[in-house]
């Protein structure tokens, strides 16, 4: 067989990804081809020319196969960009979102970089946010919950790669039952399963098929993990404390009511817009 060039493997890498449905089918290939080529961004513009390995063909080509079938890139490569920052993520855990970076905004506009504080992050996932908030506030400390044993896994391995791991604990719990209720916290910050169950009909298939349901799905009507975490969040807060929590761009007004019929919020709750101009984070501060 005639040597490929790295262009043409690319090429055909693409047009199968395209053939297949999957979303950004050329930025897939390109990012298979820098791991198993053991190349980056410029380099790979540079070699397009180059002739490619057998062996490391047949490699990219089952990495190529496997995102056909649908699954995430993030989780065929093992990582993900967060923040600008490079997190480890597997099938136990969700694949982070742009629209959650909007809560460490958020924080930054809160506290100064080297502000001592103590935050919880509420169903904790990767570590995205426990981690990335630990790593800007370099005198923060938090705890980070999660009900899963696989996802809490992950974030500590995050938590060990960005050097924060010191200043993270991590408690297994489900942050809907009574928690951390002695008022310590100046921050929680909450990203919530706040889908229904209908919805999961909805959404694409690479997310119902692939992503932790559990970590997805809060229950028929989609805000019962708002509705259970509001009285823990309220309990475990000081007084001024402040919580962020991303909800579903249809649970503005619901969890906006949610939090403010908690007495130790009352008054005091918005509901902020992501980006693109729908309701995503939750921002209610303790009286």
């Amino acid at each position: 067989m005639a040597d490929r060039k790295l262009k043409e493997v690319l090429s055909r890498a693409a047009a199968q990804l395209k053939k297949a449905g999957v979303d950004s089918p050329a930025l897939s290939a390109q990012l298979f081809a820098e791991k198993v080529f053991d190349l980056n961004r410029v380099q790979l513009i540079i070699e397009l020319e180059s002739s490619v390995d057998s062996e490391k063909l047949a490699e990219f080509e089952a990495l190529v196969k496997r995102r056909a079938s649908g699954e995430p890139a993030a989780y065929i490569l093992g990582v993900k960009e967060f923040y600008g920052f490079e997190f480890k993520v597997g099938p136990g855990v969700l694949i982070p979102r742009p629209e959650t970076e909007e809560i460490v905004e958020k924080v930054q506009q809160l506290f100064r970089a080297d502000d001592k504080f103590l935050f919880a992050d509420f169903g904790t996932g990767s570590g995205i946010l426990a981690v990335t908030v630990a790593k800007l506030f370099p005198e923060s400390q938090v705890v980070a919950v999660d009900l899963s044993a696989s996802a809490l896994t992950i974030a500590r391995e995050n938590a060990l790669l960005h050097h924060v791991a010191e200043r993270v604990q991590f408690v297994r719990a489900d942050f809907n039952e009574p928690l951390l209720a002695d008022a310590k916290f100046d921050l929680i910050l909450a990203n919530p399963p706040y889908l229904c169950e209908a919805e999961l009909e909805d959404i694409s298939s690479e997310v119902a098929e692939f992503e932790p349901v559990s970590a997805l799905v809060s229950g028929p009507a989609g805000d019962e993990d708002i509705k259970g975490s509001a009285p823990r969040i309220a309990a475990a807060l000081k007084k001024g404390g402040t919580v962020f929590m991303e909800i579903g761009y249809l649970q503005g007004q619901k969890a906006y009511e949610i939090f403010d019929s908690c007495a130790a919020f009352e008054g005091c709750v918005a509901i902020h817009k992501d980006l693109s101009g729908h309701d995503r984070i939750v921002v209610a501060k303790k009286r």
